[in-house]
């Protein structure tokens, strides 16, 4: 019975760890190499997390359109809150796939029978550092998305609450809580980077992300130095404590990220096979299901917010009017002019959509150093951090403009427009400051949505219940339409997601012991989770 379970969880995409060990006993997979190379596999690992929490169906329609970065444009339903279950088992399952591909290149480097094989790719600790700090990677997108989840780490792998990844012993994992979890997440990327062996390279060849040692510890550093900053207000005095503690160790800037050649990104291929999420949505699905949205067009051309006309609009958007295909290639001319920047109506009834849309030609699409195959997804880049910093130092001024100058350098905005802007760029405080990180997280919405739960910034947000203007009056002469929530009692964007259905299923005791553990008597998504102050202005 034990035996085929574990077949039907592993079937169903549980990959709460590896299923290797149970396979071997029932068969050998003769296109599964006996050896498998630690760089294929970490490399797969980061590629497919990237794929999946960043593609259509999780970033897309969900996080990328709840922070509106963008609107859907025919089917309005995830703008409006209604999303599909499949997205959150995307968001549950591939994490926890990825997780079991570190374990494995940890295995493999501590494991007597293959560490010395795999010294002949790089240096053991190096490969085992790299895995712990991409591993916390992805259990910070559960625990951040979900709340209590089944967690494991290899530095605390004895402790009995931390069950997943293990369907040896562990075949219904329980809910690790979300203070047991981020504690751990401190010390595990902490002792990561104490790890790591000063050398040349990470891996000898195939590293696709850090390239030297040094470059993974300032990633480290700064993945801790932002879960310190997440929760140094949190509502449980242990964990502010905790972060406080990793605040004061880093917030002077010298261990994490020093400039943008610092960014830790993964660029795909430059082809159909295995391009950028938004580029495979567009141009190999052949799908435009969202475009930029008019709230954050407007931020960008001054008419909303605290700030003038900037210069990243031309960067992040096309002029509206030509077709997807002349945006990729770059068949277009910048524009100083305001009126060839339109943004689609966030969030309209479905019946209206296409109206405003009009196949394309009524709004801007991205640009083109957006809609390549080649474009490289971001874990955390600089500019982040140099706003974590000016928060960490109490909305220190310097740190602020260098991380509105970093962005701006990084997107390619020349020099004197560089300069131009911050000359007048308003002051630092908590909501310039926060409003600028916004701007610069465009092309990661998942952090941006947790930013915003923490925070309740920004203000420039299209709220449920506005009156917003239409871009095209309708026949009827309508010119405004209301942003309404198809989910009862939310309100605004949403806490958290569920728990994917079929899990809720397969491990119903720890799932429900989970929700008494989170206080709901029911899955929903309304609660706050261990870093949200409740904050929404």
């Amino acid at each position: 019975m034990k035996r085929i379970l574990t077949i039907i969880l592993c079937g169903v995409g549980l990959l709460l760890g590896s299923c290797e060990k149970d396979f071997e006993e029932i068969n050998t997979n003769p296109n599964k190499p006996e050896q498998p190379l630690p760089t294929a596999l970490f490399n797969g690992s980061n590629k497919l997390l990237l794929k999946y929490t960043r593609n259509y169906t999780t970033s897309g329609m969900m996080f990328r359109s709840w922070m509106q970065y963008t609107a859907q444009d025919t089917y309005t339903k995830e703008s409006r809150f209604l999303y599909r279950d499949y997205a959150g088992d995307y968001l549950w399952r591939f994490p926890y796939q990825v997780a079991g591909g570190y374990k494995d290149i940890i295995e493999l480097n501590t494991n007597p029978k293959t560490k010395e094989l795999m010294a002949a790719y790089g240096k053991n600790e190096n490969q085992i550092a790299a895995a712990r700090i991409m591993m916390a990677y992805a259990f910070c997108i559960l625990v951040e998305t979900f709340g209590d989840v089944p967690y494991y780490s290899w530095g605390s792998r004895d402790n009995p609450r931390f069950q997943a990844l293990q369907l040896n012993e562990h075949i219904s994992p329980v809910y690790a809580t979300q203070k047991e979890i981020y504690t751990d997440l401190f010390k595990e990327l902490k002792d990561a980077a104490a790890q790591i062996v000063d050398d040349a390279y990470v891996f000898k060849e195939g590293d696709y992300i850090f390239g030297t040692p040094e470059k993974m510890k300032r990633f480290a550093n700064s993945l801790r130095l932002r879960l310190a900053v997440r929760l140094h207000n949190a509502q449980d005095g242990e964990l502010q404590s905790l972060a406080n503690e990793a605040l004061n160790e880093l917030k002077g800037g010298a261990t994490v990220m020093q400039s943008n050649s610092d960014t830790v990104e993964l660029q795909f291929d430059s082809d159909d096979t295995n391009p950028a999420p938004i580029y495979k949505e567009y141009f190999v699905d052949n799908r435009v299901d969202y475009s930029p949205s008019n709230s954050f067009v407007q931020l960008l051309k001054g008419q909303r917010g605290n700030f003038g006309v900037d210069p990243r609009l031309q960067k992040y958007f096309a002029p509206k009017g030509i077709t997807k295909y002349q945006a990729r290639d770059g068949r277009y001319t910048e524009s100083n002019n305001l009126d060839d920047y339109i943004g689609m109506p966030y969030g309209m009834d479905e019946s209206m959509a296409d109206f405003q849309f009009k196949s394309g030609a009524a709004v801007s699409f991205f640009s083109s150093k957006i809609l390549q195959p080649n474009y490289a997804e971001v874990f955390i880049e600089y500019s982040e951090v140099c706003f974590l910093l000016s928060e960490a130092n109490g909305w220190d001024n310097n740190w602020y403009k260098k991380g509105v100058e970093a962005s701006m350098e990084k997107w390619g905005v020349d020099t004197a427009k560089r300069t131009s802007f911050l000359s007048t760029l308003a002051a630092a405080n908590e909501e310039n400051v926060l409003t600028q990180k916004y701007i610069a997280l465009y092309m990661n919405p998942n952090e941006a949505w947790a930013e915003y739960r923490r925070t309740g910034y920004p203000h420039t947000l299209i709220k449920v219940g506005e009156e917003t203007d239409l871009n095209i009056p309708t026949e009827a002469g309508q010119t405004k339409y209301v942003f309404k929530s198809l989910v009862a009692d939310v309100n605004d964007i949403p806490e958290r997601i569920y728990y994917p259905v079929a899990y809720k299923v397969i491990n119903k005791e720890n799932y429900d012991n989970a929700l008494k553990s989170m206080g709901m008597t029911t899955d929903i998504m309304t609660k706050r989770l261990a870093f949200d102050r409740g904050i929404r202005r």
